[in-house]
């Protein structure tokens, strides 16, 4: 049995979907609540759906678990309620964590590239573990790093107790996993409001009608659209977490992206393309709520993962937003695998 939290949600519903083809019995720990979320499971039902404040009780019945890959969180980047966002994203982990190792039950969680914040310390996935460094440096490059929102903060205030937990020789689950998540896209994200991913809000400009929008540059040193992220197909993090099912000797903290970051204007002219129309661009003023709390650059250093194994190939910026575009056009907008 495999449980997934967050588990209707963007990542977690293709996660849920890819563990349901292979035959494996699956539990999601979820709130449905009433924006569609449902039809992120309709192809491919749970055997149960526990609420997530109903998980702590579930979890004291001894459910017969062999997984756990905890993808529920609160993952708005202007989340502003610092008591919620604490317990919801470093608490229940912690808590999962304890839970895990108490029973012998292994366990994939989700962190996020906002823990690098300006990037200025650079995207380096071994700060914080053994993996080429002390585990004193690495902590001290981990304690660097300085998120720009609440969000990040709360990813990186959990990886860190994660990292000290393992420095002083603390009992971990016998597989252990905290996965750096860049700039996912891909179907099932439509319930996510404001925080859908860049490629979907362009693909829906370009099908009413509209120019691409993009965000003019808050930095002098960086052009307008060429802001750049890593951006990553969904399809292609779900092959790293069932790679990590199928490879119990792996334990990490891993970045996961492409390793090679692309423009905004770029996300923008695949969408054209994929749209059957002319690329062009239209820029607007960037939120003053975003300005100077805005990730200009991301890039995931790809090599540690690499290295622990993982030999999968990444889908291509152009190929996944074609992708994609076919896929919302076949499901006149849902865009969802099925």
């Amino acid at each position: 049995m495999i449980l997934v939290t967050g588990g209707a949600g963007f990542i977690g519903s293709n996660l849920h979907a890819a563990l349901v083809r292979r035959g494996l019995e699956t539990v999601v720990a979820d709130r449905l609540r009433d924006r569609g979320k449902w039809r992120n499971l309709s192809g491919h039902p749970p055997a149960r759906i526990v609420a997530p404040e109903a998980l702590e009780d579930f979890l004291a019945d001894h459910p017969p678990l062999e997984m756990v890959f905890h993808l529920g969180a609160i993952s708005a980047t202007t989340a502003c309620d610092g008591d919620l966002v604490w317990g919801v994203n470093v608490g229940l982990p912690q808590m999962l964590w304890r839970w895990c190792a108490a029973r012998g039950v292994r366990l994939v969680y989700a962190s996020s590239a906002a823990t690098y914040g300006d990037g200025s310390q650079g995207f380096d996935d071994r700060l914080g573990f053994a993996d080429g460094l002390g585990f004193a440096d690495g902590l001290a490059g981990l304690e660097r790093l300085r998120p720009l929102n609440l969000y990040g903060w709360s990813k990186h205030a959990f990886d860190l107790w994660v990292a000290r937990a393992v420095a002083r020789g603390e009992k971990p689950p016998p597989q252990w996993a905290g996965l750096k998540f860049f700039n996912v896209y891909g179907p099932n994200e439509g319930h996510k409001g404001a925080m859908i991913s860049v490629v979907k809000v362009k693909l829906d400009e370009v099908a009413a009608g509209l120019v691409p929008r993009l965000f003019r540059s808050d930095r002098a040193d960086v052009a307008d659209g060429e802001q750049r992220r890593d951006f990553i197909w969904v399809g292609d993090t779900v092959d790293v977490m069932l790679w990590l099912l199928d490879h119990p000797e792996v334990s990490g903290l891993f970045n996961l992206g492409t390793g090679a970051a692309r423009s905004y204007r770029a996300v923008a002219e695949a969408v054209c393309r994929a749209s059957g129309v002319a690329p062009a661009v239209e820029f607007i003023d960037m939120p003053a709520a975003l300005r100077g709390r805005y990730q200009s650059f991301t890039e995931a250093p790809m090599q540690r993962l690499r290295a622990a194994g993982y030999n999968g190939q990444f889908t291509s910026l152009e190929e996944g937003v074609a992708r994609y575009a076919a896929l919302l056009r076949q499901s006149g907008g849902g865009g969802r695998p099925g």
